[in-house]
């Protein structure tokens, strides 16, 4: 995924300006920054879903608004910030319609969708629900539901707002782990908003800083992720230290 000379703005509010960035199959991305500060517009933007101001988003060497609707869900999947169900789907039917994309030669879900989606549902440690009516699953459970939906999609490029939004600290851990070892052993690529600065360092390989006037940095975690840039970026004094084998992130009091 390669974004050329990509402006955002809301009104006359500049959110990001000239952003030049590439994600590249096997990287996991964090975006960071302020409440505002462009966060979730970026990755409806990159995910195809709200129209391109000035620049350039292109998929495999082709811009993005080229691609046909089908084939661009067999290539990025997008994971939204909040979600309403409408309807009394089950949680294995909500994972099942992720296999819409592929679906050209069937009308109806065959047993290799099915048995994709049960897979699916296991990794999310949500498989015993697969037959309950998603609106009657609590915030966490509707959300690994989601997440499950999500891999059911099989897409190259995975873009995700607050992934570990609503979830208990142990399935926050194994969701992101998750995700680490999908790029590291199926080549995918993760771009992620996330407000945990622990948790987004722990899987993180770089990171994207929005700093909320249009400006932004890019680059490996280990540079990006400092005292200074952090602590500019999100408003507040960072302090960065060592815990034993880890590196943690506070605020200063």
């Amino acid at each position: 995924m390669d974004i050329r000379a990509l402006n955002l703005s809301i009104g006359k509010r500049v959110l990001v300006e000239q952003l030049n960035w590439r994600v590249q199959p096997g990287e996991c991305w964090c975006i960071i920054g302020r409440n505002g500060a462009g966060k979730s517009t970026l990755l409806r933007t990159l995910a195809g879903l709200r129209p391109i101001q000035s620049g350039q988003v292109s998929l495999r060497d082709k811009v993005l608004q080229d691609w046909p609707l089908t084939q661009l869900a067999r290539e990025r999947s997008f994971l939204s910030q909040g979600r309403a169900d409408a309807f009394a789907y089950s949680a294995l039917d909500t994972v099942l319609s992720a296999r819409h994309p592929y679906q050209d030669t069937h009308y109806w879900e065959n047993s290799d969708d099915i048995e994709l989606a049960m897979t699916a549902l296991r990794d999310l440690d949500v498989a015993d629900l697969a037959e309950r009516d998603v609106r009657s699953l609590s915030g966490g459970e509707r959300q690994r539901v989601a997440i499950a939906a999500l891999l059911a999609q099989d897409a190259q490029w995975m873009l995700l707002d607050e992934p570990a939004n609503a979830l208990d600290l142990g399935h926050q851990v194994s969701v992101m782990q998750l995700f680490a070892r999908l790029c590291t052993e199926k080549n995918k690529a993760v771009v992620m908003v996330s407000h945990d600065l622990n948790m987004a360092y722990r899987i993180a390989t770089h990171a994207l800083l929005l700093m909320g006037d249009g400006s932004w940095q890019a680059g490996p975690a280990d540079s990006i992720f400092n005292a200074e840039q952090l602590s500019a970026c999100l408003g507040h004094p960072i302090e960065r230290f060592r815990h034993g084998e880890q590196t943690l992130f506070l605020p200063q009091n």
